[in-house]
């Protein structure tokens, strides 16, 4: 089966990285859309745009079977229009709330995401349709898409910029913080750092894949060191040169170390 993976930019990797050892027979391709990253800070018909132009590559040029929206921004303004316009299984990514409250019902839960999830009316129902306590709070943390994008993952800036979003709050209250972006679970061992030992990390990666895995009728494997066979698109073209195609293992390789921080 031939399975897209389409985001913003290198955020998706992370999504990749484990879809590509779970299900390691099958035949993916990576949409990265660098020339328009990032999306969380964009106007919503800007996204909807660009969501556009990557499903008619994806889905009418190159033969995609199922596609994964692995961008949450992307998801929460556009993945309904696609569903409605293309006949192939269709998976978005959502922070995952539900899993934090369901795995701490007491303790408050730290929602991240871009300003245009964060602001948006979808993420606003998903907290309502589960958070009978009041126990979600929401924060934008725009500059971490900027900061993974030219590969800075562990720098004093990005520890500043952490630290000066995350001092409002008494974090020893918290219980989870969502990675409700792609692109913010590169920075787990910072933000290990940072957070009390007690606040675990929740992302919607694992579960994203799995849906992926139900939907089409495929069945995952436990993660190994065998991946499935991937081509890498940038807004359309072709990744082919030596350089890129090392950038692309880079994060890939940071990607699977991250999956093992908690």
């Amino acid at each position: 089966m031939r399975i897209a993976l389409f985001d913003s930019g290198i955020g998706g990797l992370t999504v990749l990285s484990h879809a590509r050892r779970v299900l390691p027979s099958e035949e993916f391709l990576f949409f990265a859309d660098r020339d328009h990253v990032p999306y969380g800070t964009k106007s919503v018909p800007a996204v909807r745009g660009y969501v556009r132009a990557a499903f008619r590559f994806l889905v009418e040029q190159q033969k995609a079977d199922a596609v994964v929206v692995a961008c949450n921004t992307a998801t929460s303004v556009a993945v309904d229009e696609m569903r409605r316009l293309y006949d192939v299984p269709i998976i978005g990514m959502e922070p995952a709330v539900k899993k934090a409250l369901e795995q701490d019902a007491e303790r408050r839960v730290l929602v991240t995401a871009t300003p245009i999830t964060i602001n948006g009316e979808k993420l606003h129902r998903l907290v309502s349709a589960h958070d009978e306590k009041n126990l979600v709070d929401l924060l934008a943390l725009p500059r971490l898409v900027e900061f993974a994008e030219r590969r800075e993952f562990v720098s004093q800036c990005v520890e500043e910029y952490l630290w000066n979003a995350l001092t409002p709050y008494d974090l020893r209250s918290y219980s989870a913080i969502v990675l409700g972006c792609t692109h913010f679970n590169y920075f787990k061992d910072t933000l290990r750092r940072l957070l009390p030992k007690t606040v675990g990390f929740v992302d919607g990666n694992e579960g994203t894949v799995e849906e992926l895995a139900r939907r089409t009728g495929l069945t995952t494997v436990s993660a190994e060191e065998r991946t499935a066979w991937c081509r890498f698109f940038e807004s359309g073209r072709a990744v082919t040169g030596a350089e890129s195609l090392a950038r692309i293992e880079s994060y890939l390789a940071r990607a699977a170390r991250m999956e093992q921080i908690v």
